[in-house]
């Protein structure tokens, strides 16, 4: 019997414009998010932030990484190939190749800063907080009932991004690691999408 398809959804018909607007409003929504936390509660602490180029490295290198491991699991896991698919072109379809720029960046920053900058160090810097957020970040990215395996492998990425954070004590390496994972990965996406026509 074959697999079921997800189901169409009303979002595969947004534009352009709706997609880059819903972007920059999620992004908005998540930073206020995490600027209302660090506002209520009085022991929440923000990540630091620390520019240096071996965190830029770090954030590249662990990017790079992250995008070499989805390919695998894109290729090895079909459920997950699947669900990668629909969210894809959910979001990157509609899109130009310029606008990817602002896929790396605003989720790279927002989703970072509020999971691994504020959330993580508020419930704690050890494998409860690393567990939690990691949960969290991986229900942000749920598109739908059939799309379990992407929720799973956004939250094994959300491990890997806390770890990074917990371990080097810098918030710059997940988000430069997230911006860096956006960017190729949507970029391979669209590009051997447009091959194929």
């Amino acid at each position: 019997m074959p697999e079921e398809l997800p189901p169409k959804s009303n979002a595969e018909s947004l534009t352009r414009t709706q997609i880059l607007m819903a972007m920059g409003l999620t992004a908005v929504v998540l930073l206020l998010a995490a600027r209302l936390w660090l506002l209520l509660d009085p022991s929440a602490r923000l990540l630091p932030v620390t520019g240096s180029k071996s965190a830029l490295l770090w954030g590249v290198s662990l990017g790079v990484g992250i995008t070499l491991a989805s390919s695998i699991a894109y290729r090895v896991w079909e459920s997950y190939r699947q669900s990668a698919d629909y969210y894809l072109a959910l979001v990157i379809k509609p899109l130009a190749l310029p606008d990817l720029i602002w896929l790396g960046l605003l989720p790279g920053m927002s989703e970072e800063l509020l999971f691994r900058g504020v959330m993580l160090p508020a419930i704690g810097l050890n494998w409860f907080g690393l567990v939690v957020s990691s949960l969290c970040f991986g229900v942000l990215h749920f598109s739908g009932s059939q799309q379990w395996s992407y929720v799973i492998w956004a939250t094994i990425i959300g491990g890997v991004l806390g770890y990074s954070a917990i371990a080097t004590g810098n918030l710059l390496v997940p988000i430069v690691a997230h911006i860096t994972t956006n960017l190729i990965s949507s970029c391979i996406w669209k590009l051997e999408r447009q091959l194929e026509h």
